[in-house]
């Protein structure tokens, strides 16, 4: 048989995802296929050739949070390769932005297609020699984030890595990366509403969530939380037997450090980052803890990076554009000119998306406000644009940033991009109608800026969605600058 390319690979995963039925009738379950996800994963796992028990094998660092767990698990990987230049470090994250292969990461590199491919569909082959389940129903398959987490274990073990650090998917007790009994450390970032708020979890909901990580015998760190939230992580990491439950204190000199990722948010990630890799070197590598620093942390957190997210770029091809990714801070206006501003916007619900936009405005506002800047809430972007996450004008997709999760009809309309549209006017009262786009690809908002390029500078800010990101940096030709 012809060998398998990535491509294939990426093509048989996405027969994978779910659909926006799919989605819904989860939703609508309550949670309760949600509480089956643990045992199908240790399931699948059995299936192709592993028990959880070898999964401790992967000296796993676990971690979760509503906010800057990526962030954290991207210091982290950084901190253990500088440490430890002779291990090699896996590390576990979602999504991705441009490639699949992104999640996988081996010292620091995504997976190179044909290791991703070779790992892949060793998988999915043992899938479909060992189809004995417990239950009949049980898909012969699990669904695209399962299954990416299978591959990821797979390509782990294979390769034996020295330490994996693995970023849960969503919720922390019930995601199938909560399969690994021993973890070394676990950590917990900054908690609060966001995504799963729909289903209307309050904070300790979601702190009873995230702490289903923490494991007995295991060390349980967290950022300092809301006082409802850490009540009951306390609560948890007590439930589960943790062997110590540490509110990570501030690290000595941290705040002198000009960190690799942008944003005064991530000395907080930092500083958890720090906490969880000092017990973990302590505890698998004999490194005895400092009280404050060294070289190599610092020159860790400053070289660490987590492509499209607060992150500036200038466009290779047009120096005059900068591209603002997620949610990066534009630069006040100053001077008597300034670039053309664009936001470059979209989520997952118009309704959900109102709530955004007002609290971004909100804070534009305040801030423009302390720095005197000549911005005000109305003159903050010149043009607004509110796309799909459709990467091509065509109407296709790059193959890994395919999604089924919105219904046809609704892309068809455009409904979440006018009800952006429509939130958007309501919050800015005076913007010129004719500086709100409404536009059906990826491809028509970048072109849309490359129009107004011939006005002279331009700043752009992309928000909204990690998936928009990812395919303004393949449309936009931003992948040698911003990965």
């Amino acid at each position: 048989m012809a060998t398998r390319s990535y491509k294939d690979a990426i093509d048989c995963l996405n027969t994978l995802q779910s659909n926006a039925a799919t989605i819904e009738a989860s939703r609508a379950s309550g949670g309760k296929l949600i509480k089956v996800a643990i045992p199908e994963t240790i399931e699948y796992l059995g299936r192709i050739g592993y028990s959880v028990k070898e999964l401790n094998a992967l000296n796993v660092i676990h971690v979760t949070g509503t906010k800057g767990k990526g962030s954290t698990c991207a210091f982290t990987d950084s901190i253990l390769r500088h440490a430890k230049p002779e291990w090699k470090v896996g590390l576990f994250t979602s999504p991705h932005l441009v490639a699949v292969r992104e999640r996988i990461r081996i010292n620091g590199a995504p997976l190179p297609e044909e290791d991703f491919a070779r790992f892949f569909f060793d998988v999915w082959d043992r899938l479909d020699q060992n189809q004995t389940r417990a239950n009949p129903s049980t898909f012969i398959k699990p669904m695209y984030f399962k299954f990416i987490t299978l591959v990821a274990y797979h390509a782990f073990l294979s390769l034996k890595v020295d330490a994996t650090i693995l970023e849960v998917g969503i919720g922390g007790e019930f995601d199938c990366t909560n399969i690994v009994p021993a973890p070394a450390v676990t950590a917990i970032a900054a908690l609060g509403i966001d995504h799963t708020s729909v289903l209307g979890k309050t904070i300790p909901e979601i702190a009873w969530q995230k702490g289903g990580i923490y494991k007995e015998g295991v060390p349980a760190l967290t950022v300092d939380q809301p006082e409802e939230g850490l009540k009951v992580l306390r609560e948890r990491a007590a439930e589960k037997k943790a062997s110590e439950f540490i509110v990570v204190p501030s690290t000595p000199g941290l705040s002198d450090v000009k960190l690799g990722l942008s944003g005064q948010h991530q000395y907080q990630n930092a500083n958890l980052a720090v906490h969880a890799a000092k017990i973990f070197l302590h505890k698998k590598a004999g490194i005895e803890p400092e009280a404050g620093l060294s070289e190599i942390y610092v020159k860790a957190l400053q070289k660490a990076r987590w492509p499209g997210r607060c992150q500036m770029v200038t466009d290779p091809r047009h120096p005059s554009t900068t591209w603002f990714l997620d949610d990066a801070a534009l630069r006040p206006i100053e001077g008597p000119s300034w670039p053309t501003r664009i936001l470059i916007f979209n989520c997952t619900s118009g309704r959900s998306g109102r709530s955004f936009l007002e609290t971004m405005l909100d804070q534009a506002a305040s801030q423009l406000f302390l720095l005197k800047s000549k911005d005000m809430q109305e003159e903050l972007f010149d043009h607004v644009i509110f796309c799909t996450n459709v990467t091509y004008a065509d109407g296709g997709f790059k193959g890994d940033l395919t999604t089924h999760a919105i219904a046809e009809s609704d892309l068809a309309e455009l409904k979440t991009q006018n009800e952006l549209a429509s939130a958007w006017r309501s919050l800015a009262t005076e913007f010129p109608e004719n500086c709100v786009h409404v536009l059906p690809s990826i491809e028509h908002a970048v072109a849309t800026v490359r129009q107004l390029e011939s006005d002279g500078a331009v700043d752009v800010l992309v928000a909204g969605s990690l998936h928009l990101v990812g395919g303004t940096i393949e449309v936009a030709d931003l992948a040698g600058v911003a990965l």
